[in-house]
């Protein structure tokens, strides 16, 4: 009954996580931003500082799904520190990636987190959309992504994969990830095999199954997927240069406001630093939510997040290259146009 019910919350979890769910409906033009969590917000600035009136400040609207990486967004609302920086943030809540796009899209959300990969797409034609920083990236103890193995398969190492099929959602970030950390453990191109499983939940069922023999995961589902009695074979701790995610705006936004997006990233630069040194403090976070699956809450190590910087124009570059091998993309897409990091504290 107990392994029921963890399947039937991460079903549901499952669909709204970022690239692997199928496409929602666009939220309509006239939806309300939702306020960043209903757990308590601070309704001042921290002792001594200077709140700006909310007349006076930009509005941001944030698309968010509901990630890991968006931790520090829902720190910085909640302690205080947008206000304290003199900017409005209003976080709307999105179902999918392709959710999250349609609405950068049509002018519905100025900011999200994503991957350059969604970057590129957005700038094929012209520039629409500028990563500002970093908004999670692997570091060693800490993945980002997890290459997974059912317990049935007897598969423990990257060598155990050569030639089998690994459920991924092709086309994204997690189909890029596994094929790079493949090929650093030697794998040819033609030993790593993919087949396209886009939603989460029927990745995990496949693999509890042992219908599917390996997937890959992101945190933290892949340690739920450990603690049903997975086994991880490959993480992207150490190749931090393909599993990263970006904080992003619109150019046209940034154009207009950049004094207002510099004030989001110093405000998130803040909360990182919080929940680095104090992690534990931020699981009313992680619960309300629905970051984290409550049979890990209890169990899950935050990772630390990236302090202020920018992707590398060869992570870019590597990125692109893959994207145009797979036929996503036909142009090469500007680093120097697409990548902006003079809004940085």
């Amino acid at each position: 009954m107990r392994s029921y019910r963890l399947f039937v919350f991460v079903l549901a979890l499952g669909l709204i996580l970022s690239a692997c769910g199928a496409p929602a409906p666009a939220t309509p033009a006239t939806t309300k931003a939702v306020p960043a969590t209903e757990a308590p917000v601070a309704e001042s600035a921290p002792e001594g500082a200077t709140e700006v009136p909310a007349a006076e400040a930009v509005t941001l609207k944030i698309a968010v799904l509901p990630i890991i990486d968006t931790l520090p967004m829902y720190v910085a609302q909640q302690e205080g520190l947008f206000a304290k920086h003199g900017v409005n943030v209003e976080f709307v809540p999105v179902a999918s990636a392709p959710e999250r796009d349609q609405l950068l899209a049509a002018g519905q959300a100025d900011g999200a987190v994503n991957e350059i990969l969604a970057d590129m797409l957005f700038n094929k034609e012209k520039i629409q959309m500028q990563a500002v920083r970093y908004a999670l990236r692997p570091s060693e103890g800490a993945g980002h992504f997890f290459i997974i193995a059912s317990a049935k398969s007897g598969i423990t190492d990257a060598r155990g994969l050569k030639g089998v099929e690994i459920g991924v959602s092709q086309g994204t970030v997690i189909e890029y990830v596994t094929e790079r950390l493949l090929q650093a453990e030697g794998l040819t191109n033609d030993e790593i095999k993919t087949i396209a499983v886009p939603k989460i939940p029927d990745r995990m069922a496949l693999l509890a199954s042992g219908e599917l023999n390996a997937g890959t995961l992101p945190d933290p589902l892949g340690a739920l997927a450990v603690q049903q009695g997975a086994v991880i074979v490959l993480d992207d701790s150490k190749h931090p240069e393909y599993g990263f995610s970006v904080l992003s705006f619109r150019k046209e936004v940034i154009d207009a406001n950049p004094e207002a997006v510099k004030s989001f990233l110093a405000a998130v630069e803040e909360a990182v630093e919080l929940i680095n040194a104090d992690a534990k403090k931020y699981t009313n976070v992680l619960s309300d939510q629905k970051i984290v699956p409550p049979p890990l809450l209890e169990t899950y190590k935050v990772p630390p997040f990236p302090t202020a910087d920018v992707p590398t124009e060869e992570e870019w570059n590597d990125a692109l290259a893959w994207a145009k091998d797979k036929g996503m993309l036909t142009v090469d897409v500007s680093y120097a146009d697409s990548v902006n990091a003079t809004l940085l504290p």
